[in-house]
């Protein structure tokens, strides 16, 4: 799979193996991308910016063996910040 652009949101989630609350979740309607799934990507998106923020980033499903599949971004690529 080829990165592409995608929309993503900052949400909270009390998850049990993630690292802090906050985490970047793509939004609905994006298939493949499922608004389920976590994005793996700079955690400045997650700190630096209001709780609900909207990005749009270049990223690409990870499938592990074994475990649930993700959404990953480079963490130095550049992100949009997107007004509502």
């Amino acid at each position: 799979m080829e990165y592409e652009y995608i929309i993503v949101q900052s949400v909270l989630t009390n998850e049990k193996g993630k690292h802090g609350p906050i985490h970047i979740r793509p939004l609905p309607n994006q298939e493949p991308y499922l608004e389920t799934m976590f994005v793996q990507c700079s955690k400045e998106l997650s700190t630096d910016f209001p709780l609900g923020t909207k990005f749009r980033i270049r990223a690409k499903i990870i499938n592990p063996i074994g475990k649930r599949s993700f959404a990953s971004s480079h963490y130095t690529w550049p992100f949009e910040v997107l007004k509502d």
